[in-house]
């Protein structure tokens, strides 16, 4: 199959943004040219021209739904909802049914995504049956092709477990995840503690519980060495200590949820159990900082939190709801929205493609001839409507819905597989 996307401009971190429009020529799945006004024929012409051409997009902490929650997602509908976001690798949490904990486990993953446009890459559980207690058998898991260890969303309270974990990969170079937060704070809250909390009487989840936690991770990291991701922090507090600790040489990275840098707390009043998130939208202060901390890299690359969840667990009287909306489609869309004006395209690159590759040692092709196609190609000013009715995902709680927005993956390409709705 050959593939002629006409009148990109390509951002790269490895050759930066070029000033002029380039037509790339991709045949059978190889870039074959990368220049201005390639004439020749094509079985598939994107006419690309405002639009940006990156390294192909990667997301981590995707909810696979398969196995065990296949109503709410499986293998093909997340994938397609990836590719149709621009997404070429997903990084999924271990949190099925049962858990991603052993070699079958990530083998059923690896195997059912082959052939597709997007490819995932299992992270493996930290604990057996991501309870917090045993820690499971990361070496093993780690001859398996697990790519890192977490528990998912499930914050780590045992002390030993986490500095058990962290030294124990170091043979290995292994990389852990840790969702932080302090699980004294964490019972029965449904936002962020705050004056809307008190206003709408809902028991609030204090930045504090998530600050703590930080603290404590990064000084067990101090003290055993090895690399330690902290997966979706959301307060002023995490950005300033993750920022110390970078500074001070720790092998630490972070990463947000996309909803975080665009809402905040205020969004809760209306009582759309969609805003209901976990890590929980915070206040206007503590989103400005995540911004901050993404623009000056402290925070390495956003995340969907692409968690679907079926309507008989979400369409419910708020404190009964559970937590979660699906962003895979909308991530980037929803970011530029809301940041258009400030949002780059070497800005954009970084926090959707190259921070998570370089942390999780993905070596994606470059863009230029000779180079497997592994491609986004991304549209800052397309504006289209998120309607129900296109919808990749199974789920559909996600309070964009209707929404119309600005920017969109207009193009994403691996190999000889290529998802573009024109």
């Amino acid at each position: 199959m050959r593939i002629l996307i006409k009148n990109t401009k390509i951002v790269h971190h490895n050759t930066g943004l070029s000033d002029s429009e380039q037509d790339i020529l991709i045949d059978n799945g190889i870039i074959r040219e990368v220049n201005n006004n390639i004439s020749q024929k094509a079985d598939k012409i994107i006419e690309a021209k405002g639009s940006y051409t990156s390294s192909g997009w990667t997301d981590v902490g995707t909810r696979t739904g398969e196995p065990g929650y296949e109503h709410r997602e499986d293998i093909d509908s997340v994938t397609e909802a990836a590719a149709a976001g621009g997404y070429t690798t997903i990084i999924t949490t271990p949190n099925n049914i049962p858990p991603t904990q052993s070699k079958s486990d990530i083998l059923y993953l690896k195997q059912k995504s082959e052939g597709k446009l997007t490819n995932i890459l299992p992270m493996a559980a930290l604990s057996f049956d991501c309870a917090g207690k045993d820690i499971a058998e990361l070496y093993d898991l780690h001859s398996s092709g697990a790519i890192a260890f977490t528990d998912g969303p499930r914050s780590i309270q045992d002390t030993g477990l986490l500095k058990r974990g962290l030294e124990y990969v170091q043979a290995f170079g292994g990389l852990i995840l840790h969702s932080p937060v302090n699980g004294e704070f964490n019972k029965g809250w449904q936002m962020n503690e705050g004056i809307i909390s008190t206003s709408l009487g809902m028991k609030g989840l204090p930045d504090i519980a998530e600050v703590m936690m930080v603290e404590r991770d990064l000084r067990i990291l101090e003290y055993t060495g090895g690399r330690l991701h902290l997966w979706n922090i959301s307060t002023q507090g995490s950005v300033e200590l993750v920022r110390r600790a970078k500074k001070q040489g720790l092998n630490i990275s972070c990463s947000v949820p996309v909803m975080n840098l665009c809402f905040d707390d205020g969004a809760l009043t209306g009582f759309d159990t969609n805003f209901k998130l976990s890590p929980p939208l915070r206040t206007a202060e503590h989103r400005n900082a995540l911004w901050e901390g993404l623009v000056d890299g402290t925070i390495d690359f956003v995340t969907s939190e692409h968690t679907p969840l079926e309507n008989d667990v979400k369409d419910l009287e708020f404190p009964y709801a559970k937590f979660g909306t699906i962003q895979l489609e909308t991530a980037y869309a929803i970011l530029q929205t809301h940041y258009g004006k400030i949002l780059t395209p070497q800005l954009t690159e970084k926090i959707f493609s190259q921070g998570a590759n370089t942390i999780f040692g993905l070596n994606k092709p470059d863009i230029k001839p000779g180079e497997k196609a592994d491609l986004t190609v991304f549209d800052p000013n397309a504006e289209w409507v998120y309607l129900q009715t296109k919808i990749k995902s199974k789920s559909n709680n996600n309070p964009l819905i209707g929404k119309k927005l600005k920017g969109k993956a207009i193009a994403t390409i691996k190999g000889n597989l290529i998802f573009a709705e024109n």
